[in-house]
This record gives C-alpha cells, sequence and structure tokens, in this order.
C-alpha cells in the first residue's frame, strides 16, 4: 500500500465535531469528509469520550481522518486558530450574523483561505444542534434550504453535503497569498481574548445589569465581536483604546 501524502490542514477547512453524542455519528463524517478530500477534523467535548471505537468501525477506510483529529475540551480552543468560522444550524436564531447556503458558504470559506486565511466549520450536537454560545463565537451561518416541516439533518449528511460544496467551489479558486503587513484576519484566539477583555472590564463597571439578562448581553456581546472582519491590526488597536480609556478615567478619579 502506497503512503498518503501529507497534507496541508490550511489549505482546506477544519470540520469541527462539537460534542457529538455518538461514536458511530463521528465514523460517518469522517467517512464523508474523505469523500471530498477533506481530512482536518476537530472534535470538542465527545459525550463517550475519546478515541472512539464505535467511530472507528464506522470510519471504514477513513480511518486516517480519526487519527489525525484534533481533541478539545472547549470550542474556543479548537477554532483559535482559525480567522473565519461558519456554524452550521437549522433553527431560526436570535443573533444578527450573514447567513449563507452550503454553496454560497463554501465559496468564501475557498477564498479566505486562498487569501492565508484559516477556515472552520461547525457542526452540533445530534439531538439540539448548536448553541447560542457556540454560534456566537461564529462569523457567519450556513443554513441548509430543507422542509420546514423536517428541518432536522443528520450529523454526517450535514458534513456531507458541506463538503460536496466545498469540493465544487475549491476547484475554481486559485491560492495566493495577499495583503499588507498587519492587516491579516485576526485568529479567533486574538478575538476571543479581546473579547474577554472587554467583558472583564464591562463586568468591573457594573454593564451587565439586570442580572437575569447578562447571559444574554454577553452572548450578544460575543456576537458582534465574532462577526467583524477584524485583522491582527485592528485587534490590538481596540486593546489600546480600552486600556488608554482606563487610564484615562484613573486620572479623571
Amino acid at each position: 500500500m502506497s503512503e498518503q501524502p501529507d497534507r496541508d490542514p490550511s489549505a482546506t477547512p477544519a470540520f469541527v465535531l462539537v460534542r457529538p453524542q455518538m461514536g458511530e455519528n463521528i465514523g460517518a463524517a469522517a467517512r464523508a469528509m474523505l469523500n471530498f478530500g477533506l481530512e482536518h477534523m476537530r472534535v470538542v467535548a465527545p459525550r463517550d469520550g475519546w478515541p472512539s471505537q464505535p467511530a472507528v468501525a464506522m470510519a471504514s477506510g477513513a480511518g486516517r481522518v480519526l487519527d489525525n483529529a484534533l481533541l478539545s475540551d472547549e470550542l474556543a480552543e479548537s477554532i483559535g486558530d482559525c480567522s473565519y468560522v461558519f456554524a452550521t444550524t437549522a433553527r431560526t436564531r436570535d443573533l444578527t450574523k450573514p447567513v449563507f447556503s452550503p454553496e454560497a458558504a463554501m465559496a468564501l470559506a475557498a477564498e479566505k483561505i486562498a487569501a492565508g486565511g484559516r477556515v472552520a466549520v461547525l457542526f452540533g450536537p445530534e439531538r439540539a444542534g448548536l448553541e447560542n454560545e457556540d454560534i456566537a463565537r461564529a462569523s457567519a451561518i450556513i443554513s441548509v434550504p430543507v422542509n420546514p416541516e423536517f428541518p432536522s439533518l443528520n450529523l454526517a449528511q450535514c458534513v456531507l453535503l458541506t463538503g460536496y460544496e466545498w469540493m465544487r467551489a475549491s476547484g475554481s479558486v486559485a491560492h495566493e497569498q495577499a495583503g499588507l503587513a498587519g492587516t491579516s484576519p485576526a485568529p479567533v484566539i486574538e478575538i476571543e481574548r479581546l473579547a474577554e477583555h472587554y467583558e472583564e472590564r464591562l463586568e468591573a463597571a457594573g454593564f451587565f445589569f439586570p442580572e437575569h439578562k447578562s447571559r444574554s448581553m454577553r452572548v450578544n456581546l460575543r456576537n458582534m465581536w465574532s462577526r467583524m472582519p477584524l485583522t491582527r491590526a485592528d485587534v490590538q488597536m481596540l486593546h489600546g483604546v480600552l486600556r488608554q480609556l482606563l487610564r484615562d478615567r484613573t486620572r479623571d478619579g
């Protein structure tokens, strides 16, 4: 058997399975990914632990996708190196974000990757899908046009559909590095730290009031940061703005 060549994981989207509940579905998702040349799987807090023998059995030929899968306990850790994140969901959400069909989303993903970005696609747990707290960390939503009377897609089906659109889109985009120094997209980990910085300072200032609205206010704030196309230079500037405001406030006091 000939060895498979090493693939650059940044050349394709990372497919992130968030809190998957059954190993069989993870294995089926791995098969669906490999059908379309996708090998970069990330798994966040799988319910039944990792590694998973049911996943290996179901993968049937796509075992290397599981072997190389990155395991994380938290979503923020899993997508920290990504500069653009899609969240798949079939339900109407209260969060304001761009919404794309799978076809349009993967065309955009191909453009982002061609420009040097790293892209992730989030897939939620089988029973209820992604939570608002998960989607708040995404840049945009992928919504599949399905029968409104039966909108639920199996995890592997959703992965298969997205992978198919990726293969269609990626063949028509030429990869090239573009951008001036400092204008590269900010990875999620840097936006996460920016959000935490502002959240900590707003908490100290008593912004999250009244208490029963605190959680939704925090989610909406995270959602705002994640949908903004921030560069690394933008993030550094916004940290500096907050520090300067706090410094001037201390002087005035």
